[in-house]
């Protein structure tokens, strides 16, 4: 399923409580089977000021979210997209299941 999605895709956050809500990619941990995404998920941490971190206080960052709460965003169709996996001799690509647009960069 980790394959589905890759760092820098467009996502769309389909349940919790960020549903509805669009970003992109930063982090995919497959090992987890989550994905961290921009601006989204965000924890807040109490930081302590150490030799690689000058800066102490509360800051703000985002968390994992699992795989199964997101979907890639097709931008010719405007919505999520379930993801196909096309196989032209060597090169696979993925492809929006509904309108046959390649996902991606």
């Amino acid at each position: 399923m980790s394959e589905r999605i890759r760092k820098g895709d467009q996502v769309e956050v389909i349940a919790g409580k960020d549903k509805g809500r669009r970003g992109t990619v930063l982090r995919v941990v497959p090992k987890d089977g989550r994905v961290v995404v921009e601006g989204l998920n965000k924890h807040k941490r109490h930081q302590k000021a150490t030799q690689q971190v000058m800066q102490a206080g509360i800051i703000t960052r985002e968390g994992p979210i699992h795989l199964s709460n997101v979907m890639p965003y097709c931008s010719h169709c405007g919505k999520p997209a379930r993801v196909a996996i096309n196989r032209n001799g060597e090169v696979r690509e993925r492809v929006c299941r509904s309108c046959g647009n390649p996902l991606g960069r």
